[in-house]
């Protein structure tokens, strides 16, 4: 059984419209300030210092559309990613206090996969294509698109709707893991542009997923009652591993923490779950918000016992929780 439900350490407000994104640059010293973006439904960019516990400042560059994906450059948080429903990824410099936009680049799809970055010997982008099923993964430096991935007889899989760009510890190619409309999550092989292997998880829409590539195994959520974990055998074949049954349907996010030890969902139901990694043991539901939890984002400080969970709803409001730093 999970605990019961903690207070959040503290929330932060007057965003005036639903949280859509969220992604922490914490991995600073001082004097530097811990940060958290936000990304909303009006197209604004809030950028939160974690001490103050205020918005320091406002990037609008999306032409109010819905922002979904953010990142910073890696640990260069000077250079901020973010991916709006305009069909653009805009990159910010925030140098020395400026909100510059200096660069676009943009999507083809009008659906709502999110981008998935990766830091190789370049910075490569995955993202989704001009046809519904295709992904696409762009090297940021050379603006050339490396790879185009898609299924070459006609699309039955539906639109891509989420991914994850990672790096085997063995082979030269990243792979990319995608989760499709029919319910599926396939394996690509980036550089080869080939299909590895496909595991449908799902009755309806992969809304989320997240992998563990040390222990080669991932989660996704849909808006089923239900959050499937699968792994990857040596063969790089996709294989069901365990099913963690639901209360209430729907899961907007699945996020795992840095070091690998939990998972963290947002919830349609207004909860956010926790769970051992190890185990997908149940550690708590967090209950806060009033409405749809959209995301979850853990923290990267450097020490432990700062690590923060964020999570961004419908109700306008970002909630921060401490849990479990040892477990």
């Amino acid at each position: 059984m999970a605990l019961p439900s903690p207070d959040p350490k503290f929330d932060l407000r007057g965003i005036d419209a639903e949280v859509n994104s969220l992604h922490f640059s914490c991995m600073v010293q001082r004097p530097s300030q811990p940060l958290l973006f936000s990304g909303s439904s009006n197209g604004l960019v809030h950028v939160w210092n974690l001490n103050t516990r205020r918005s320091e400042t406002v990037l609008s560059g999306h032409q109010g559309k819905s922002i979904y994906w953010l990142h910073t450059l890696f640990h260069n948080r000077e250079l901020l990613l973010s991916q709006g429903r305009d069909l653009q990824i805009r990159t910010w410099n925030l140098a020395e206090g400026r909100r510059e936009e200096i660069d676009s680049v943009p999507v083809e799809s009008v659906g709502f996969c999110k981008c998935s970055l990766l830091k190789t010997e370049s910075c490569l982008l995955a993202m989704p294509g001009k046809d519904s099923s295709q992904v696409q993964v762009l090297d940021l430096n050379s603006k050339k698109i490396v790879s185009s991935m898609k299924l070459s007889t006609d699309n039955q899989w539906g639109m891509a709707m989420c991914m994850k760009l990672w790096q085997p510890i063995s082979g030269p190619s990243p792979l990319l893991l995608v989760g499709y409309e029919d319910g599926s999550v396939a394996l690509w092989n980036v550089l080869e542009h080939r299909l590895m292997s496909r595991l449908t998880c799902h009755m309806e829409p992969v809304m989320s997923l997240d992998f563990d590539c040390l222990k080669a195994r991932g989660a996704s959520g849909s808006s089923e009652r239900v959050l499937n974990v699968w792994s990857l055998d040596e063969q790089q074949n996709l294989k069901a591993y365990k099913t963690q049954e639901l209360v209430n349907p729907g899961i907007s996010d699945v996020v795992l923490r840095q070091d690998r030890k939990i998972l963290a969902t947002a919830g349609w139901d207004h909860r956010i779950r926790v769970f051992g990694w190890k185990r997908m043991k149940p550690l708590a539901v967090l209950q806060y918000h009033s409405a749809i939890v959209h995301c979850v984002s853990f923290s990267d400080h450097l020490t432990p016992e700062d690590r923060l969970l964020a999570a961004g709803s419908k109700d306008h409001l970002i909630s921060l929780w401490s849990v479990y730093q040892n477990t």
